[in-house]
């Protein structure tokens, strides 16, 4: 790249270390400046970093990475100073005033990916292990990071590989003797191919969900008992209890993790008609989580007849897309069963009785698997190509036992081929590049 981007590459706010990153052409002429002298690569020094005339800004310790041996494939240099943001953005401005640019987000593994230093799933794997919600999401990014989701795809492309060689083959050389699979081989080897791709699919699909994680809405009328089950489901007092309808007035959010499934529980506000203005703001924001929950956790007071006879008319005026499960809270003190569309569980938030079977239904409806082994963490959008790339193949085997032509059975593979390349960035946009990476955070 022709220019040099710096970033500070840790959070905002004080701590003991903060780091300042830069990378590119400018580099060395950076250290030189900031430091006094280039220090040896990869090699931590203690150094004083100095402004113009030698004004001391800090003192820290700087480590310069030689290109192509550095995580961008370019000169990169870390400058580990105090993690004070005055101190940070006294060493930004100096790095800007030398010429850098400031990185835009996720430009320091674009760069990488550009560089050959890690392909796109690996790049993307950065983001996933920076954001993951679990020790189990965590354990599959980093999969994915050290290449082993992209091993599998790269199997599965050369196996497209060798099969394009020989059908392309009988195209170009019709008429020569030539010892080329015959059909029969073809097809077999097509649908082992098919085979491959939904074992992958299985695996990556239990990545998709450690990644995307769910998001879950506990709904229903005032004093269900909403909180108190979000504060069940999370192992603290996360929401406020009170026997006062409308207590909660804004939309709770709390992260848990069952079996390494990363949650997202959303507490709201009771659902009912109100006068006050604040609650019925309240009310309006648990509506608008509910339209685009991942389920929603409708919870009725089983010890309540009238709450139970409203059942029916609730739950109609939930959207219609939206998967509900209704729970029965308060089962330790009246054994109830009702008749509903949804699935139906009964729960006690006060003892607990109930939850590991909602836990165990949580992880069956998500469709996660916690002792899949070796679960690398995937996006949707590899799935996508994965399915574009599999109907590709099944395509050329159907072309292949319609006798339509050698011709649409070498495209479609082609097509496959392309489609997979999708996923580590041999066949990739910009726009697709920069939709990623803009999902980067900055310094990374």
């Amino acid at each position: 790249m022709p220019d040099t981007i710096v970033a500070v590459a840790t959070p905002p706010g004080h701590g003991g270390i903060g780091i300042v990153r830069v990378s590119g052409s400018l580099t060395r002429a950076l250290a030189v400046a900031i430091l006094g002298e280039l220090p040896e690569s990869h090699r931590a020094v203690p150094k004083s970093f100095r402004a113009e005339g030698g004004v001391a800004l800090d003192a820290g310790i700087a480590v310069f990475y030689a290109a192509p041996r550095s995580f961008t494939g370019e000169d990169v240099l870390e400058l580990q100073g105090h993690g004070g943001p005055v101190v940070m953005d006294l060493l930004l401005a100096r790095c800007l005033e030398l010429g850098a640019r400031h990185a835009r987000a996720g430009e320091f593994s674009e760069r990488a990916f550009l560089n050959d230093k890690m392909d796109l799933a690996q790049a993307e794997a950065v983001a996933d292990l920076i954001a993951a919600g679990s020790e189990a999401a965590a354990r599959a990014a980093l999969r994915s990071l050290s290449g082993e989701f992209s091993t599998r795809i790269g199997t599965l492309a050369s196996e497209l590989t060798e099969l394009r060689t020989h059908v392309e083959a009988a195209i170009d050389f019709a008429d020569e003797d030539l010892e080329l699979l015959a059909v029969g081989a073809v097809a077999t080897r097509i649908a082992r191919l098919i085979h491959a791709f939904d074992e992958l699919t299985a695996v990556a699909e239990q990545g998709r969900i450690l990644h995307d994680g769910c998001v879950l809405v506990i709904a229903g009328r005032p004093n269900a008992g909403k909180s108190s089950l979000l504060n069940a489901l999370a192992g603290h007092e996360a929401a406020i209890v009170t026997a006062i309808p409308g207590t909660t007035r804004d939309v709770l959010r709390e992260r848990i993790d069952i079996d390494g499934l990363p949650i997202t529980i959303l507490d709201t506000a009771g659902l009912r008609e109100s006068p006050d203005v604040v609650e019925a703001e309240g009310i309006r924001r648990a509506r608008a989580e509910i339209a685009r929950a991942d389920r929603v956790l409708f919870i009725v007071d089983g010890a309540d007849p009238a709450a139970l006879e409203r059942l029916p008319e609730d739950l109609a005026a939930l959207p219609a897309t939206v998967a509900v499960t209704v729970l029965i809270n308060k089962s330790d003190l009246r054994a109830t069963t009702v008749a509903a569309a949804a699935p139906t569980l009964p729960v006690s938030a006060r003892t607990g009785a109930g939850l590991p079977e909602l836990r165990a239904h949580i992880k069956e409806f998500a469709g996660y698997r916690p002792t899949a082994a070796g679960v690398f963490s995937a996006r949707r959008r590899h799935l996508d190509a994965l399915g574009r790339a599999r109907g590709c193949v099944e395509a050329a085997g159907a072309a292949l036992s319609a006798s339509a032509g050698t011709e649409l059975v070498a495209e479609e593979l082609r097509l496959a081929h392309d489609a997979l390349g999708e996923i580590t960035g041999r066949f990739t946009s910009e726009d697709l590049l920069g939709t990623i990476f803009a999902s980067f955070c900055i310094g990374k």
